[in-house]
């Protein structure tokens, strides 16, 4: 069973009860995508009692710290994900889901070249799919 309050501390942040409460449906299980709609009615149907802005708050802060990693689907549309290793997505237009692709089943060669003499330092790709 993973320590939630450790691996909070251990991000540099303070193991609040919003942060815990959150934690413990995000790190408690198998990796998610979420957003903060969603994150926010499975919370009220589980009767935890937190505001939107809270878990807006919370999630913008394990993103920075490095606990999720943030995907945008366009400008109305982020999703908040558990699994912060280096992979891709498709995303389904039709439900809304988002799906982990291997980075080893996707592969792009060449590489795009420095810009301004700066290397590539990660390459976010979701691959859109009309079902």
């Amino acid at each position: 069973m993973i320590n939630l309050e450790k691996k909070l501390r251990a991000a540099g942040l303070r193991p609040t009860k919003q942060r815990l409460l959150i934690s413990n449906y995000l790190f408690s299980g198998s990796h998610m995508h979420v957003t903060a709609d969603s994150l926010y009615s499975e919370l009220s149907k589980s009767g935890v009692n937190i505001s939107l802005a809270t878990i807006y708050n919370v999630l913008n802060i394990f993103t920075s710290h490095g606990l999720l990693r943030e995907i945008s689907i366009d400008s109305s549309r982020s999703y908040f994900d558990t699994n912060t290793k280096k992979h891709y997505h498709y995303y389904y237009e039709k439900t809304a889901k988002l799906e982990d692709i291997d980075i080893e089943k996707l592969q792009i060669n060449p590489l795009p070249e420095k810009r301004n003499g700066f290397d590539v330092s990660s390459i976010d790709i979701v691959i859109r799919v009309n079902g």
